[in-house]
């Protein structure tokens, strides 16, 4: 697609006989936000550096802005070098610089004026710290720095891992106007975060990646139908109701009643019209239960996988005493 800003195509990579990824594909369009979830090792790390083309893949491909990945010099479509900004989990810059002085180093790479840097500095709260060295800066404080060090070209497309760490919860809502911000630019941002109900309504799509394998991708709504979970909805004297109401027993459980969205509004009629109830709550599955679900399946499907071999080595061994027993073939007497 001509607005895909970043399009990775299965990509595999092995690190000796470790597959960190295996046939992974998605792509993010100018302007979106996606989540990257997963557990620890599942992958990301990797798939963000061979996004920033630090690490070439051993099969597949990946493209920028509709040209190839070549690391700090790829090359859009239109033969422009694509604008990369980076925030790695773990910010690590000179501790003997001043905050200011790390900003001015990273915009004469990226050339980058210094009326930016100044501005930057200013919105991201660092002024007062701006001329201290980095050594005495706080986790949260370095945490700004780093983001303000991503977006200070303007990039294109911009990769954030675990962006929120160490900062408090309105420096997080900063951040995120800030990529909100960006997105209105047509920059295109790739977060890894397991904080996930903070960045629930910040993202246009969510992958979901275990044991360096695609479980699932695309919007929160779309991620909500293909886990088959079911709305949940709450109100008082549901359990009396349930009790006398077919259709409310039948969906009724654990205090609450659970249908798909087909049913909804069956169910809203059913408690307002024939009972007059109009104080409950609906919940849909949020982020974080529509991450457990995926990763319980994935789990299961890995412990019925590691199984299967011992299944069948069992049978195996079975039939190889069987085969060489004395009495194989013998009827009994």
């Amino acid at each position: 697609m001509e607005n895909n800003a970043v399009c990775v195509n299965e990509v595999t990579h092995h690190f000796g006989d470790f597959t960190a990824l295996k046939q992974m594909s998605f792509a993010v369009k100018q302007g979106q936000t996606m989540a990257l979830l997963g557990h620890n090792g599942a992958g990301k790390s990797t798939l963000i550096k061979i996004i920033l083309g630090l690490i070439k893949p051993d099969i597949g491909e990946v493209s920028l802005m509709g040209g190839a990945n070549e690391g700090s010099s790829s090359m859009s479509s239109q033969g422009v070098p694509v604008r990369l900004g980076y925030l790695p989990e773990n910010v690590s810059f000179y501790d003997k610089l001043t905050g200011e002085e790390i900003l001015h180093y990273f915009a004469a790479l990226k050339g980058v004026s210094k009326a930016k840097v100044a501005t930057l500095i200013e919105e991201f709260g660092l002024d007062y710290a701006k001329d201290r060295q980095l050594k005495t800066y706080s986790k949260g404080m370095k945490q700004r720095l780093g983001f303000a060090q991503a977006i200070l070209s303007e990039p294109d497309i911009l990769l954030l891992d675990e962006p929120t760490v160490g900062l408090d919860p309105h420096a997080s809502q900063f951040l995120y106007s800030k990529i909100a911000a960006l997105k209105q630019t047509g920059c295109a941002v790739i977060v890894c975060t397991h904080e996930l109900s903070l960045i629930e309504p910040h993202i246009d799509t969510a992958m979901i990646v275990a044991k360096g394998e695609r479980l699932a991708l695309g919007s929160l709504a779309q991620l909500r139908a293909l886990s088959g979970l079911k709305i949940q909805l709450k109100c008082e004297g549901l359990a009396d109701l349930a009790e006398k109401e077919p259709l409310l027993s039948r969906l009724y459980r654990h205090d609450a009643l659970y249908f798909d969205r087909e049913q909804q509004d069956q169910v809203v009629r059913c408690l307002t019209s024939q009972y007059g109830k109009f104080g409950f709550s609906i919940m849909e599955p949020g982020l974080a239960e529509i991450y457990r679900h995926f990763m319980a399946e994935s789990e299961s499907s890995h412990q019925a996988l590691a199984l299967t071999p011992s299944l069948n080595a069992q049978s195996k061994t079975s039939l190889k005493a069987r085969l060489f027993s004395p009495f194989f073939g013998m009827k009994n007497v």
